[in-house]
């Protein structure tokens, strides 16, 4: 399912640029073997027009924007031998595999042991739905924290800025401009960011400090039509999150082996 929406957000593409894309995306198996000459002939276009294409999207050139593409357009990124049965299998191994000990650590130190400053919490869309849970588990650990979303007023960010310690905001895309919009206004004002999207390159993840990966399967479906992981895999990667937040501060003892038992 192709839908371009995300790539093209924040690029001066045309009506036309906008379809070449589509074409590329759609024929992703043959486009590299085509060539640009054959992809502006089958287009109605000129070679200059999918070189501009390319460097409009920020890329130096269609090879180069090409292999950019290549893993959002490969959406199935379950390991090889699992089944269509297992594909919501819970592996834990592609909830950490993307995110470092470090950086789960200078999470709990940036954002969890904030002391008199807020936590606040951005999202739009499917994404706020995991933003209100982590907001709410938040809550239950006595943080201060503020969820807002996009149906929400500029100003509750606003008039909040001089007391918010850490922002953590989500997005699957990652390009979400609204989302990309208020990192990059906290950041002016010196606040520590964080970004949960999928795995692969986005501005997101770029501009924020502190950016934790969740494999996404099906990078081009923005209006999240199709089974994806995504979401659960990024709550499991908030409850570990927090576990070793609380056993850091000792609220949570490892049971014994004859607790175990």
């Amino acid at each position: 399912m192709v839908d371009i929406s995300k790539l093209v957000q924040g690029k001066e593409l045309n009506e036309s640029d906008q379809k070449l894309l589509t074409y590329i995306i759609s024929n992703m198996d043959t486009v590299l073997q085509k060539g640009v000459r054959q992809i502006a002939k089958e287009n109605y276009t000129s070679p200059a027009t999918v070189i501009r294409l390319s460097k409009k999207l920020g890329y130096t050139g269609f090879i180069d924007l090409y292999y950019h593409l290549l893993p959002l357009v490969n959406a199935e990124t379950v390991p090889a031998g699992k089944t269509e049965d297992e594909f919501f299998q819970l592996d834990y191994a592609l909830v950490l595999q993307h995110n470092s000990i470090e950086d789960m650590d200078k999470f709990i130190e940036k954002a969890l042991n904030l002391e008199g400053k807020f936590i606040f919490i951005y999202a739009a869309g499917f994404s706020a739905i995991a933003a209100e849970y982590l907001y709410k588990k938040l809550l239950l650990l006595g943080k201060q924290v503020i969820l807002a979303t996009t149906l929400d007023s500029i100003g509750v960010l606003e008039n909040n800025l001089k007391n918010i310690g850490a922002f953590v905001a989500i997005s699957k895309s990652g390009e979400t401009q609204s989302v990309i919009e208020k990192v990059l206004r906290v950041k002016d004002e010196g606040i520590f960011t964080v970004a949960f999207t999928k795995e692969t390159p986005n501005r997101l993840g770029d501009c924020s400090d502190l950016n934790f990966k969740v494999t996404d399967q099906h990078k081009l479906d923005d209006r999240n039509l199709l089974p994806n992981t995504f979401f659960p895999f990024t709550l499991l990667l908030m409850e570990y999150l927090l576990s070793r937040y609380l056993k850091k501060i000792n609220e949570v003892d490892e049971p014994t082996e004859a607790e175990k038992a």
